[in-house]
């Protein structure tokens, strides 16, 4: 059955087999179904799993057309609802395409996309490449020697989410089978909230670093790093899972189409942090332990995350062009084992 045919079958019977549906806009039912489709696309495309259902109280969401809501200075009109007020304005112009309505730790938001025309290219001032390595013990370490410690808040408040967890355990209601008590659902709520604000702190570092790159460098040199094969290793695996190096790629790359910044990824095995960036002396072996070393062939004395930084800048910056004032990447994604990625 097609996603198309599902949705016809639905609004043949929900009159009579959900008449609850009508207490709700069309739109959450309908767009659901299309994101089931979705869904089933990208499976049987081989580029996600198969989907499961949602749980209630997990993720908690619904979507509008653009047809069915406005906004209106600091307030969206939400049908059934009618007019709700919202912390901020819409800081973007466009064509609103639609939004979505989600609750996390008891707070409500909206998403709301917006059609835009391609921005211009920003000025990015005397800056011209930077090399970005991030790591386990520092978040980034910029090839200027800039580096970022990050806050590590699931280190930071871990003892406090321990406490919250063995006290959620204890409530009646824990255990499978049990009637949920309200100091059940209130010790869920303080555990939720504390994940979210963990969530948050990390969040708003990654923003500020990837805003700060891509408004400043017009090429940006980073790895490209199989974190699904780093977190098996289980001493490291909460720190890396910690920074967050998926979602710093992530918000770098849509970043960059706004900035006009080009993002060039080196292979994942591109020996970053055992080559010397002055001569090109390659090291057998490093282990992790080894955080300064001296090259046998120049003598030059290297900081390792410094070192890897310096490699990615000047990888990234050997593989663009200037062309006409833009910066380009030289050479497609599947050559010379770098993966380079153009955003103009």
């Amino acid at each position: 059955m097609s996603e198309a045919e599902l949705r016809r079958r639905l609004n043949a019977v929900k009159h009579e087999q959900f008449p609850w549906m009508a207490e709700v806009t069309k739109c959450a039912p309908q767009l659901a179904i299309m994101d089931l489709g979705v869904a089933f696309k990208n499976f049987f495309t081989g580029t996600a799993k198969y989907p499961k259902f949602k749980k209630k109280g997990q993720h908690d969401s619904f979507s509008i057309s653009n047809d069915q809501f406005s906004v209106k200075d600091q307030q969206i009109r939400i049908p059934v609802l009618g007019w709700v007020r919202m912390k901020e304005t819409l800081r973007f112009d466009g064509k609103i395409m639609g939004a979505t309505v989600s609750r996390s730790a008891g707070k409500w938001f909206v998403s709301i996309q917006v059609e835009m025309i391609n921005p211009e290219p920003i000025h990015h001032g005397e800056n011209q490449a930077v090399g970005v390595d991030l790591g386990v013990r520092n978040l980034a370490t910029l090839s200027d020697g800039t580096i970022v410690t990050g806050p590590k808040p699931h280190k930071a408040l871990l003892y406090r989410l321990c406490r919250l967890n063995k006290t959620l355990s204890r409530k009646k209601g824990a255990k499978k089978g049990e009637t949920k008590s309200k100091n059940f659902t209130k010790a869920k709520r303080k555990l939720a909230t504390l994940h979210a604000r963990i969530a948050n702190i990390r969040n708003d570092a990654l923003h500020k670093l990837t805003t700060d790159l891509t408004r400043t460098y017009p090429v940006i040199g980073i790895e490209d790093l199989n974190v699904s094969g780093m977190v098996r290793n289980h001493k490291l695996a909460r720190s890396i899972l910690d920074m967050s190096f998926f979602e710093f790629r992530r918000q770098l790359e849509y970043k960059a189409k706004i900035t006009g910044s080009v993002i060039v990824a080196a292979n994942t095995f591109y020996p970053s942090s055992k080559t010397c960036s002055t001569c090109g002396y390659k090291m057998s072996d490093m282990p992790l332990s080894v955080r300064v070393w001296t090259c046998p062939e120049c003598g030059t004395e290297h900081d390792r995350d410094v070192n890897a930084a310096t490699n990615l800048k000047n990888m990234a910056v050997s593989s663009t062009v200037t062309v006409c004032g833009e910066t380009r990447a030289t050479r497609p994604l599947h050559e010379a084992g770098t993966q380079h990625q153009s955003y103009l």
